[in-house]
């Protein structure tokens, strides 16, 4: 199908026997790195770690054999931690699985639509401040069980979170803080020390459980907040949809889909710099789409790419999307062999874990730098990154566009110039050089420079003021413009229409395809006469000898 190429079937092509061993020793790899982490990411989302497995089995299968990327890895990620919950909190579980199911549809459509090149266009600022913003959600999350504070009730927001914590600061288990401290450490200095191929992840979990069960160290464990993890294969259920559970579930649907998107693209881009090969952003957001479709249908929760498991993909040596699909598999045996001792895991580690993954999402270091950013990226930054930690995703992406936007819009405006030609003129800018053209006595050249929108309207419409003598003939040279909206063309035609009354003729010249085709679409060439718009300005400046010698006669 044209619409319809995954990555895996082109790299089954003339597969070998040794591309399949490089593949099997990066799935496994990657698989036990995901565990600790699709465990804690399930429980960090509000539902049970049974789920978030389950989530990294199914979805990430599907991810790697019908997405766009060679190495991709899927799974549930941190970015989608606060909004899940969210959802959790106030639909259910029910709730997520249709806000799933219907993100999943919406990534079909992107994919279909060949939209997966326009989400690249989603400015830095925006992204960075959203990313760090979730991370340090994730981190407020997590302070209860890392600290194993009492809290009976689960907060609202960031805000409540922090009003909880600090109400029940008393509530304090110093074991429970000890240890995830030390998990902390281990998984930091546990691949810089020792073995960098085992993750750190393992270690402290590990040890952090053979430590309460042997020490009987006072900790709260996923066995008593979740009990016994099921060792069966995940199960398919139905879930019934009603209109208004779409229509009340529309935004989050949305949230997740965009944040797939660009979760999912931003981890190929990655995967692409470090094998040198171009993923198929549309494709991705197929596989995508299917994953999260499917998934809620198993109990799963929202997928997407995973940067940090990808990147580790390609460093064990991975091939092609086989070496994912194993990831799923090594995930699913671990499920039915070892479910029944994951309840032993204490709580606490796990947070660990997402304390660092919070770490390692955020990106720190741009805000060292926003002094040296220029000061529209850098209100962008700050405002996406506020409104996503006191408000919600959605909000702060939306709004973080709207001002990206418009601090755009203002910096093309004033780059934007309209000046008449003189002698200054002439010597600033050799370039639109006029030096040896004859410029009659009675006739104005003015030239525009930059693109000429909606903001720089106001720009064109002023130029009739510039001079107290007015000219006979006025010139608009364009060569430097390479496109225009139709706001400039609605003041370019008060301009015609304003000369027209003062017996003052107007010429185009050196208008581009762009503005060309907009002045002809919207019956200007007509209005102006298409006798006076030229490719050149000597063509121009002729015409404007021919209209002077009328004019006198």
């Amino acid at each position: 199908m044209k619409y319809f190429q995954p990555k895996l079937l082109e790299c089954l092509k003339g597969y070998k026997l040794s591309t399949f061993i490089a593949d099997l020793g990066a799935g496994v790899g990657v698989g036990i790195i995901a565990l600790p982490l699709a465990m804690a990411f399930g429980i960090a989302s509000g539902v049970t770690p049974e789920q978030g497995l389950i989530t990294a089995v199914i979805a990430g299968f599907l991810i790697s054999a019908f997405g766009g990327s060679k190495v991709q890895v899927g799974g549930p990620t941190g970015a989608f931690v606060v909004i899940v919950l969210g959802i959790v909190t106030q639909y259910g579980y029910s709730g997520l699985a249709i806000s799933t199911f219907m993100a999943g549809i919406f990534l079909l459509f992107m994919g279909f639509a060949k939209m997966g090149s326009v989400i690249r266009y989603i400015p830095r600022p925006v992204t960075i401040g959203f990313t760090n913003g979730i991370a340090v959600l994730i981190i407020s999350t997590q302070i209860k069980d890392f600290f194993g504070f009492k809290i009976s009730r689960r907060p609202e927001d960031f805000v409540d979170t922090i009003s909880l914590i600090w109400q029940n600061i008393s509530t304090i288990s110093f074991a429970a803080a000890i240890m995830s401290i030390i998990c902390v450490l281990i998984i930091w200095y546990w691949p810089k020390k020792f073995a960098a191929r085992v993750p750190g992840s393992i270690i402290a979990i590990l040890l952090a459980t053979l430590a309460t069960v042997f020490l009987k160290i006072p900790v709260e464990t996923i066995g008593d907040k979740f009990g016994e993890i099921s060792s069966e294969l995940p199960k398919f259920k139905m879930f019934a949809i009603s209109w208004d559970e779409v229509r009340n579930l529309l935004s989050p649907a949305i949230t997740i889909a965009i944040l797939a998107a660009i979760e999912s693209l931003l981890s190929a881009v990655v995967a692409d710099g470090l094998i040198e090969e171009k993923h198929n952003s549309n494709q991705e957001l197929l596989g995508q789409g299917i994953a999260n479709v499917i998934v809620p249908f198993f109990g799963g929760i929202p997928a997407t790419g995973a940067i940090a498991r990808t990147a580790a993909n390609i460093k064990n040596g991975a091939k092609t999307p086989v070496a994912g699909i194993i990831h799923s598999i090594t995930l699913l045996i671990i499920l039915l062999v070892l479910a029944p001792y994951a309840k032993f895991i204490p709580l606490c580690c796990l947070s660990a874990v997402l304390f660092i993954v919070a770490y390692n999402m955020g990106e720190w270091h741009e805000f060292r730098m926003v002094r040296r950013m220029p000061l529209s990226d850098a209100t962008v930054l700050i405002i996406t990154f506020l409104l996503t930690i006191f408000f919600d995703l959605t909000i702060a992406v939306e709004v973080g566009m709207l001002f990206a936007a418009m601090l755009f819009i203002r910096r093309v405006s004033a780059s934007t110039e309209v000046s008449p030609f003189d002698d200054k003129a002439e010597h600033e800018n050799f370039i639109d050089t006029l030096e040896g053209k004859d410029v009659p006595a009675g006739v104005m050249v003015f030239r525009v420079f930059g693109v000429l929108m909606f903001g720089a309207a106001d720009k064109l419409e002023s130029i009739l003021g510039r001079h107290s003598m007015p000219p006979k003939i006025i010139i608009i040279r364009m060569r430097t413009v390479l496109a225009m909206d139709a706001t400039a063309l609605d003041a370019l035609d008060r301009i015609r229409i304003k000369l027209n009354r003062q017996g003052i003729d107007l010429v185009i010249s050196g208008a581009h395809s762009q503005p060309l085709q907009m002045m002809r679409k919207s019956g200007f060439l007509n209005k102006i006469g298409h006798d006076h718009v030229f490719e050149n300005i000597d063509l121009a400046l002729a015409k404007a000898r021919e209209l002077l010698s009328a004019k006198q006669s």
